[in-house]
């Protein structure tokens, strides 16, 4: 800083300046301690239930500042560096440097270049107050001489280490850096602690050059590390080779951690409860003690950072091992049952992701089967059901107002009449549409709701594929729904904010808070039937082996899922505490390749949740008053056998009873021949997103040793048959042992397009 009237005499200025000073109100003086408390970094340190940083995120764009550093903390060289370039005389003079201030006065006077008079003191004065901080176009004469009162009042109230270290935190270094932090991660990729000579000369020069070319830097520089080190010879064409490198660096990335997603969320929603359009939102709770924490803005979640880590880990591992079958996305989530807390929750791969930013937690996407539970559940829960009641597991042709809905299992094949509990736990398609068509799909849509699940259309328009999950949801909404029958039927929200109520570090369940918002929304009876249908590894024996992924050596009850195409695959399940979602896919909504209920997201499940009963026991819920366990026996099927082995069943107390059989009033053997399905003038949709050689449609017939024609072509014997439609308008022919047409129907199928396009293929 070079003054107009510093060619005046010493004693002169000094009256000058006394007067001035004593003409104008006092400039504020804040203490050093005011200034450390009121730093704020550019980030919010997002904190685990335990203190433990998880994320730290970019909130402030308009600046890139970092922690506040000690002086202690800042390498001797980078020290020395400033002291040499800034303020030769900074521990001899107090504020103001009388001898700078006449060679400045000198220089103005014969118009020679000189070093400038403005003290570290002085220009922290600057910083510190925004009536002194230097515009465009240069400090007015006024604040000139404020500067310098200021300066003095500084250099009265504080020590020198104080002024060096408030002044390496404050002062402006290139573009958006502010302070010593931020510039050492962002140029040089290490702490202020950590910076070597060559380092340090480039800091220096950029205080007093913050914007200009790489080259007039690396020049001051060059010079610096020549004050530095004078005994030895500087390289100054690679010290300009190495500023060009750095100043164009960003290593200090916006976000870093191992949660970005949660991050994004809470403080979305502290934003959102700020605004006043989130008024259940608590407040978020800050840490009160520790010097790193007080000057940096923290928000404390309920996360713990260990899980974390490991979920992530687990998914990311697992994702490498089906990169050879087009999966690159996942997302996983981690809710403790009894206060809603989401412990974990990761909402892609990072990396391995084409769309790393797109939270795979919140996503809307199809569900597939894992709304079976849901369904069987208000099925038992309306006594349209019970575990035990036998559903028929073969071709079913449903009319609906855009045609007939084929519903076809995952495996292509039918098991005939299966009990309730082996359709859901196997997870049979055909079951569980029968079982919708019997609650109705806008009933089941209101009770889907009614659990948050987010469905966008009414019921009738998803019509009975929402039984085999057509509807979009995600995966926090879907893995709350299975909380709920964790709960035993009472519904509750979900939430990752840490509550000033409780103490945020109490993983004990005992000290957990309790969320005040459940309430009921499904017979508890009926999730526990449910729940206990879903742990029992011998009903899924006929989908999923005896020997599953999905059997844990603690009780836990799971149920996977896969959409249209192998897009989505879901394992979402719970133990007595947790609950555990995982989603695994594509987030560009492309097929993935051979991947089964138990090879996408079910390992990950798996591992997640050995994890978190490693020393934590989970055993069976306690059955709710109003249960019964009764004996049960099955009729036998076709073969004479039994249709499932005799076993004991719970049932809603009133729906118990001892046999469940065939009605033997639907045999097919009657004395005449008449084809039962498909009826007359069937129009039939080929689904666009079937493969067309996966879609068939199954005849059906009563009487013995009749054959099928189609067109008049001989097509199959016996009283069923699958046929691959092919569009056009045919005719069906049920033909005797003689040969005598006994019963005829005419169709028609329509999608010739899908047809061709798979044929291409």
């Amino acid at each position: 800083m070079q003054f107009a009237l510093f060619h005046l005499p010493r004693k002169t200025l000094a009256a000058a300046l006394l007067a001035i000073a004593c003409a104008h109100p006092a400039w504020a003086l804040t203490s050093f301690e005011d200034v450390k408390r009121e730093f704020r970094s550019s980030d919010t340190a997002v904190l685990d239930r335990n203190g433990e940083l998880l994320q730290r995120v970019r909130t402030d764009p308009s600046v890139r500042r970092g922690q506040w550093t000690a002086l202690a903390d800042v390498s001797p060289a980078l020290r020395t560096a400033m002291v040499l370039s800034e303020d030769r005389r900074f521990y001899e003079h107090s504020g103001i440097d009388w001898r700078a201030v006449s060679a400045a006065a000198w220089g103005n006077l014969w118009n020679t270049r000189t070093r400038g008079a403005s003290t570290i003191t002085m220009q922290l004065s600057g910083l510190l107050d925004d009536e002194l901080r230097r515009n465009s176009g240069g400090r007015s004469f006024t604040q000139k001489i404020g500067q310098t009162v200021a300066a003095a009042q500084l250099e009265r109230n504080w020590r020198k280490d104080q002024i060096l270290e408030a002044y390496l935190n404050t002062v402006p270094f290139r573009g958006e850096i502010v302070g010593i932090d931020a510039l050492s991660r962002t140029l040089f990729g290490k702490a202020p602690s950590g910076l070597d000579t060559r380092e340090a000369a480039v800091a220096s020069a950029l205080v007093r050059a913050p914007n200009a070319k790489p080259n007039v830097v690396a020049q001051r520089a060059c010079e610096v590390l020549r004050a530095m080190e004078p005994q030895q010879k500087v390289d100054c064409e690679a010290l300009d080779m190495f500023t060009s490198a750095a100043v164009q660096r960003r290593a200090f990335e916006a976000n870093e951690g191992i949660a970005p997603h949660a991050a994004r969320r809470v403080l979305r929603e502290i934003r959102d409860a700020d605004a006043g359009t989130a008024s259940t939102a608590p407040t978020p709770a800050r840490p009160q003690s520790g010097k790193e924490k007080d000057r940096e803005a923290t928000v404390s979640t309920t996360l713990r950072a260990p899980l974390q880590r490991f979920a992530l880990d687990t998914l990311q591992r697992h994702l490498r091992e089906l990169r050879d079958r087009h999966v690159e996305d996942g997302a996983l989530v981690v809710l403790d049952n009894a206060t809603g807390e989401v412990l974990a929750w990761v909402g892609s791969s990072g990396p391995l992701s084409q769309a790393a930013e797109v939270d795979g937690v919140t996503a809307l996407r199809q569900p597939g089967s894992t709304l079976k539970p849901l369904l069987y559940g208000q099925a038992i829960a309306e006594r349209r059901i019970t575990a035990a009641s036998l559903i028929e597991d073969s071709s079913a042709q449903i009319s609906t107002a855009s045609g007939l809905y084929i519903p076809q299992n995952y495996d292509r094949r039918f098991k005939g009449p299966v009990s309730a509990r082996t359709a859901l736990a196997a997870s049979l398609n055909v079951p569980a549409v029968r079982t919708l068509v019997m609650v109705s799909p806008e009933s089941f849509a209101r009770e889907l709701r009614a659990a948050g699940l987010p469905l966008r259309e009414s019921g009738d328009y998803y019509g009975y594929s929402l039984a085999l999950g057509s509807a979009e949801v995600s995966l926090l909404s879907l893995t709350n729904a299975y909380r709920m029958l964790a709960n035993g039927g009472r519904y509750g929200t979900t939430t990752m904010m840490a509550r000033a109520t409780a103490p945020a570090a109490s993983t004990d369940k005992s000290k957990a808070v309790t969320n005040t918002n459940n309430q009921p929304l499904l017979d508890p009876r009926a999730a526990f039937i449910v729940g206990d249908i879903l742990s029992d590894p011998n009903a899924r024996t006929r989908t999923f082996g005896l020997d599953s992924i999905l059997s844990t050596r603690f009780w836990s009850a799971v149920k996977t899922g896969t959409s249209k195409d192998m897009r989505d695959n879901w394992a979402v399940g719970w133990s007595q505490r947790y609950t555990v979602g995982v989603w695994v896919g594509n987030a560009s909504g492309e097929s993935m390749w051979d991947v089964s209920g138990t090879s996408g997201a079910a390992p990950v499940w798996a591992e997640v949740m050995r994890f978190l009963h490693a020393r934590e026991p989970s055993r069976a819920p306690a059955p709710p008053p109003g249960l019964v366990e009764a004996r049960v026996e099955f009729g036998p099927g076709t073969d004479g056998s039994p249709l499932e082995a005799a076993r004991s069943e719970w049932f809603l107390q009133g729906t118990e009873q001892p046999l469940f059989a065939l009605d033997t009033g639907m045999a097919s053997d009657a004395a005449f021949a008449r084809i039962t399905a498909p009826s007359d003038g069937t129009i039939i949709a080929v689904d666009p997103d079937i493969p067309p050689l996966r879609q068939r449609v199954r005849f059906e017939s009563e009487g013995r040793g009749v054959q099928w024609r189609i067109d008049g072509k001989h097509f199959a014997r016996g009283n069923t048959a699958q046929w691959l439609p092919w569009p056009g308008r045919h005719v069906i022919e049920l033909v005797d042992a003689t040969g005598k047409v006994v019963d005829q129907r005419r169709i028609e199928v329509r999608g010739a397009g899908v047809v061709q396009k798979s044929a291409r293929r």
